[in-house]
């Protein structure tokens, strides 16, 4: 029996590639210096999957950013801005599009689907020019073959990577992208061609749109892609891989019915009706790959009840062709259990990383081939049954105190209008408030601060005089740029999910669990394992001494529920919903605290509430109901002139505008100015937002400083659409990816842009 893996994590198990990039980019090392760490890390990953017995390995998905931005430089689709002038597309143009570049803007950043990991989003207009640009496909392959793996090729999907596209700017907004397809189809006949030549004999379009809502025009869109690759495809064995959610009805019907297409890959965990599908008829002589073990989170598969599902399909798609499968790429997990040596043994035994689920689909396929290994599958039922029994897993008052939430919506006394009223008389704030939205560079001694503490090299004593030290900076720092309300900058926080979560009950903590979220940014997802409750404050000593320091208003600094509870690992053994409530109710506590601490200005970040939306249009709504009810809970027992503020970045927020406007925040800063501020189309199209917000007027994400004018141009474009009394100006970000030779500089041309547009105001120009 084969086993598969759709993809496998890129920056290594201690994030080799995330310093070899840094170090590129700093000039510190050569093109030739990153490309040996990415080839040792691609050898590495091939032969391990080798070893572990895997026939179906994967070559293509290794990214210096994303997979939709190599599939642009393969398709040779770069925006005019960049100068590319032809030609094997290389490192510069390439990270001048994920990263920008001293001249011009990078390219708009996403979310990829419903996860954290996030894609540059291409630009393209019916005069894009497409041509075989990046040959990385065919020379990964090549690179493995050279080492005796034989793989199967990736390549993004044609129809997905147009439907996940955009009109660039100049292009009417309304042209329809699908109508590229056969100028995007003539290169991939080529990618196509290539791989054959090399010796490919499968190949694997990745196709997760098909997972979506889509109209009938973009399904025949498939029919039509896969119709016109049929001859090129001939002679090859080719897999069309879905994941993330369910395959609509009529989706499954025209996957199952792609011409030249010899496998279907499905979601298996997150996509369960797709069996019932299956079951109900799945076409003769196709291979199944079928998607079991959870490409998405780190808990230890069921392989009995795994085993018990693939039996099933067995006698609807024959035994030579049921292939196991990973649900999605493995990207999304942390890379090997095996390097977590601080887990308790306990919580340790109930996790399955990368490199532990690549056994557990080998072993499962084993098991179908009639070589079940009983110790493993024994061992396996064992540490089930600890994780269900376990007594750290369960707090009965925390069960309770969330079950009573049930009764009330939980919305402040008072309008918004009337506080931010109430707010402005306590704040004094300026007409276009100007603010940041939390984090300051973290440089490497900061860095190396927070380190030696952690490692009890030096004392608490020294780590808060230090940390103090640098909050000091960050304060004067703001007071000299002129800005209005305040951060203490999170010098004591590596990571904004992290840092609560290890001061919150029901949360367990890795050394080196980290996962890709762009480029060469990192997060190490926490793991809810249990109830969640908070034993103590958390913030309010850091926000306090941060108040201190200045008469100016100062923010404390919250992540909120449901951007930790979609950033973190979530147990999978009760509701997502349940464990929001529950962390709802301890940021809830914190909230208060800080309140009663003399903080009159809290930001509760959401950054991944609209992340979280459910792929299906059917299920959306039941998840803002208890989304937004969470964040709700957390801030309804503040006073009238306690501001309440909130932070959402790199999503899509337009179709879920209305559910902002229910978490009844006082002030929203919102990613905008990447996106090309698409943002403001909704408030274009009328719809009325009486609260505070503050589009975000740059973005930080590119090293490139903004000059004044551009801001100054930013904000004019949103007062031409938002009333001036409740617009706040704010980059679109935290700042700790930046350095202060870059911070500095955009902050004094925002503050003075700020300025300039006041005094235009004043004037009544």
């Amino acid at each position: 029996m084969a086993s598969h893996i759709v993809g496998y994590p890129r920056m290594g198990p201690k994030r080799e590639l995330k310093f070899a990039l840094e170090s590129f980019w700093d000039k510190k090392s050569s093109a030739e210096d990153l490309e040996k760490v990415a080839a040792d890390l691609r050898a590495s990953i091939w032969k391990q999957m080798a070893s572990a017995g895997i026939k179906y390995i994967p070559s293509n998905t290794f990214a210096y950013y994303d997979q939709v931005l190599n599939t642009t430089a393969m398709l040779g689709a770069v925006p005019p801005r960049y100068g590319w002038t032809g030609g094997e597309i290389g490192f510069d143009t390439y990270f001048s599009m994920g990263r920008g570049n001293a001249s011009v803007p990078a390219m708009e950043m996403t979310k990829w689907f419903d996860t954290n990991y996030h894609f540059i989003v291409p630009e393209l207009g019916p005069d894009m020019k497409f041509t075989y640009a990046s040959h990385k496909a065919v020379n990964e392959y090549k690179e493995a073959k050279a080492l005796g793996v034989d793989t199967i090729p990736v390549l993004v999907g044609p129809v997905t990577y147009l439907l996940l596209s955009k009109p660039a700017n100049g292009v009417d907004p309304s042209f329809d992208l699908l109508t590229l397809l056969p100028k995007v189809i003539a290169v991939y006949k080529e990618v196509v061609e290539d791989l054959k030549a090399a010796g490919a004999s499968w190949i694997q379009f990745d196709e997760p749109t098909l997972v979506l809502d889509l109209e009938p025009h973009k399904l025949h869109a498939f029919t039509a892609a896969y119709s016109d690759l049929a001859s090129s495809l001939s002679g090859l064995n080719v897999l069309v891989e879905t994941y993330f959610a369910d395959i609509p009805a009529d989706a499954y019907k025209t996957l199952t019915s792609l011409p030249g297409v010899t496998a279907f890959g499905v979601d298996l965990v997150r996509g369960g009706k797709t069996l019932d599908l299956i079951k109900g008829g799945f076409p003769s002589g196709k291979y199944l790959f079928a998607g079991v073990v959870d490409g998405r989170n780190i808990w230890a598969n069921d392989l009995t009840a795994s085993l018990i599902t693939l039996n099933g399909l067995e006698n609807t798609v024959g035994k030579d062709k049921l292939v196991v499968s990973t649900s999605c790429s493995l990207l999304h997990t942390a890379v090997d259990l095996v390097n977590e040596t601080k887990l308790d043994n306990e919580i340790k035994s109930w996790l399955a990383f990368a490199a532990q689920k690549v056994v557990e689909v080998n072993a499962l396929a084993n098991a179908l081939a009639g070589q079940k290994d009983d110790a493993f599958f024994s061992s396996n039922s064992s540490a089930l049954a600890s994780r269900k029994n376990s007594p750290r897993v369960t707090n009965e008052g925390v069960q309770k105190a969330a079950a009573a939430l049930k009764g009330s919506d939980h919305r402040r006394a008072t309008n918004v209008g009337t506080r931010l009223d109430a707010q402005q008389k306590k704040l004094n704030l300026p007409v276009l408030p100007t603010t940041t939205i939390g984090s300051f560079p973290q440089t490497p001694e900061l860095r190396r601060v927070r380190r030696e503490y952690k490692a009890n090299k030096i004392s608490e004593e020294e780590y808060v005089k230090e940390i103090k030290e640098e909050i000091r900076k960050v304060v004067e720092l703001q007071e000299q740029l002129d800005i209005d309300v305040l951060v203490h900058g999170e010098p004591e926080r590596n990571d904004m999910v992290e840092y609560f979560g290890e001061q919150l009950s029901g949360f367990a903590f890795t050394v080196n669990g980290w996962v890709q979220s762009y480029g060469s940014r990192c997060v190490k997802p926490p793991i809810i394992y249990g109830d969640v409750s908070r034993p103590k404050p958390m913030t309010v000593f850091w926000s306090s001494t941060a108040q201190s320091m200045t008469k100016r208003p100062m923010k404390g600094m919250l992540t909120g529920p449901v951007t930790i509870l979609n950033w973190s690992f979530v147990r999978n053994d009760q509701p997502r919903s349940e464990t929001c409530y529950q962390i709802a109710l301890a940021i809830k506590d914190e909230v208060e605290d800080l309140e009663k601490a003399g903080i009159t200005v809290i930001q509760i970040d959401e950054a991944a509430l609209r992340e979280g939306l459910p792929l299906r249009k059917s299920a959306q709504a039941q998840y803002l109901d208890w989304a937004v009810h969470s964040f709700r809970i957390t801030n309804v027992g503040v006073q009238d002139t306690t501001q309440i503020h909130t932070h959402m970045c790199y999503s899509h927020f337009n179709d879920i505008i209305h559910s902002i406007i229910d978490m009844d925040a006082d002030v929203i800063t919102i990613e905008n100015s990447r996106s090309d501020e698409k943002l403001l189309r909704v408030f274009r199209d009328g719809v009325k937002y009486g609260a505070g917000i503050g589009p975000g007027v740059y973005d930080i994400h590119s090293p490139r400083i903004p000059p004044t004018e551009e801001i100054a141009d930013r904000m004019n474009k949103m007062l031409a659409v938002l009333e001036t009394n409740i617009l706040w100006v704010n980059p679109d970000c935290g700042l700790k990816t930046r350095k202060y030779t870059e911070v500095n500089p955009a902050l004094t041309n925002m503050v003075a842009a700020t300025k300039l547009i006041r005094n235009q105001l004043a004037s009544g120009k």
